[in-house]
């Protein structure tokens, strides 16, 4: 069966937006940095104030067995993507979607496509919302070594570090997030149109090293008060609550945010569509990923456990925005500016794959659409010429204005990422993943294997019902206060 024939028989629905015409050029390196771009983003903000919750054994276990179970995840994918073989196919499905559809049928397709919009969507609104730690509309602050950015992007963040910087610690720097959330909007408005997941190599190494650079930098400032503090702070149970409920509903949240900070199972198919071969996608995928995983860990643990060695129960919700870390302020500055780029390409990452469904859908709903079809080529002396659809300027446009209102409406740092953490961490990195390995292998129910791939997906639904509750009850008192 050819490639032509095998579109033919899946849904028109699938979101995938590659074709056989297009040529896969991806290596390694460039599935390594898409990863990174995808794994390391907010999340890693929150790690510090999710172990301060768990404590010092709790804590770092729960990254690495978090770790783990989005490795076996990925592992389990990889091998979803050829058919009927995996190495050498020669069928593709080349995206989630087109995985849960051929292997689980038409009604788990359905269900998969809902969450996964909602998982895709989710990433993208707590983009909008870290953004606003670090962006701030203000032409007055130029005073950071980082003047020549500020002069089109002031950041929030920068601003409150100089302001500490000159005014003191206890000084009233605070600065309200809706002109920086608009900022940042209108700066996605425009990365919206880059056309596909295949044109974003350079934006996925531009942000992969942005989200190194800022994590480095947390580490280090967290090794730095560690010293100056000549002493580790932080204890086994971690913060120490008024009762029982209140430390459950923190542990349960600190859960929630860890398990926003690694999977990606949703663009695991889409980034190994963009790899050449040979050698066969899966095997340069997994690679990809134990690199990428590893080496995200690596960060995570130095970041939360050095975060709250040096701050202990006064641990801060954002690492790098909360302002535990007040000098030196030009390394905090640098730190930010690293997070917004980071953040520009982290958005694009996961609202590529939601572009891409909606505007096929629509492709395959109006085929004599003009307004859906028609692409216009427009010149001008001073930039390359590019192509313009009426259908994608709207749509993305739209999308991106959603994200951020709703973003306005919810500021909450922690306790969103613990929410979409917990919400989408079952259904998308365990079940789904399981359920076609189970009918990939043609595993037989009752045995061994069948036995625990059931059990892994019985708990860890298990954790992540825990973890939306304690981030919900977080967002209601949040919101409430």
């Amino acid at each position: 069966m050819g490639e032509e024939e095998e579109d033919n028989q899946l849904s028109p629905l699938l979101p995938s937006s590659s074709t056989s015409s297009v040529k896969r050029t991806g290596t390694l390196w460039t599935a390594v940095a898409h990863i990174i771009t995808g794994v390391i983003g907010a999340g890693v903000l929150s790690l510090a104030w999710s172990t301060a919750q768990l404590g010092w054994i709790a804590g770092p276990i729960s990254m690495l067995v978090f770790a783990a179970i989005t490795l076996v995840s990925t592992y389990i994918l990889c091998d979803c993507y050829m058919y009927p073989h995996p190495h050498y196919g020669p069928n593709r499905l080349r995206s989630y979607m087109d995985a849960v559809l051929f292997y689980l049928g038409e009604k788990n397709h359905k269900v998969c496509g809902v969450i996964l919009m909602e998982t895709l969507y989710g990433s993208t609104l707590a983009y909008v919302i870290t953004s606003a730690s670090s962006i701030k509309t203000d032409k007055d602050q130029m005073s950071s070594v980082l003047c020549l950015f500020c002069a089109w992007l002031s950041y929030r963040a920068i601003q409150k570090s100089n302001c500490y910087h000159r005014e003191g610690h206890n000084a009233p720097c605070s600065y309200e997030d809706t002109s920086s959330m608009l900022l940042f909007g209108a700066v996605q408005v425009v990365m919206s149109q880059i056309p596909d997941f295949h044109n974003m190599k350079w934006l996925s190494m531009l942000a992969a090293i942005m989200s190194f650079a800022y994590s480095f930098i947390g580490f280090g400032l967290g090794l730095a008060q560690v010293i100056e503090n000549g002493t580790i702070k932080g204890s086994i149970n971690g913060v120490p609550t008024a009762n029982i409920a209140d430390k459950l509903w923190l542990v349960f949240q600190a859960l929630g945010d860890i398990a926003f900070a690694y999977p990606y199972s949703g663009i695991v198919l889409e980034i190994q569509d963009t790899l050449k071969s040979p050698p066969p996608e899966n095997k340069t995928m997994k690679k990809a990923s134990i690199i990428a995983v590893s080496l995200t860990t690596f960060f995570y643990l130095c970041c939360g456990c050095f975060g709250y060695a040096a701050f202990g129960n006064n641990t801060p919700g954002n690492l790098l925005t909360g302002f535990g870390f007040y000098e030196p302020y030009w390394l905090v500055d640098l730190a930010n500016a690293c997070i917004i780029l980071h953040l520009v390409g982290g958005y694009q990452i996961f609202g590529q794959p939601v572009f891409a469904f909606a505007e096929r859908w629509f492709i395959n709903r109006f085929p004599n659409s003009w307004f859906v079809n028609n692409y216009y080529t427009n010149k001008h002396r001073w930039f390359p010429s590019f192509q313009i659809n009426p259908l994608k300027i709207c749509f993305r446009t739209t999308y991106v204005a959603s994200t951020t209102a709703i973003a306005m409406m919810f500021p909450y740092f922690n306790q969103v990422l613990g929410v979409l953490g917990a919400l989408n961490f079952w259904p998308l990195a365990v079940y789904f993943p399981v359920e076609m390995r189970i009918v990939q292998k043609k595993i037989q129910s009752w045995t061994r294997k069948w036995v625990v791939l059931k059990s892994f997906s019985f708990v860890c639904l298990l954790v992540t019902i825990v973890a939306f509750i304690g981030s919900i009850q977080g967002l209601i008192n949040a919101k409430f206060e």
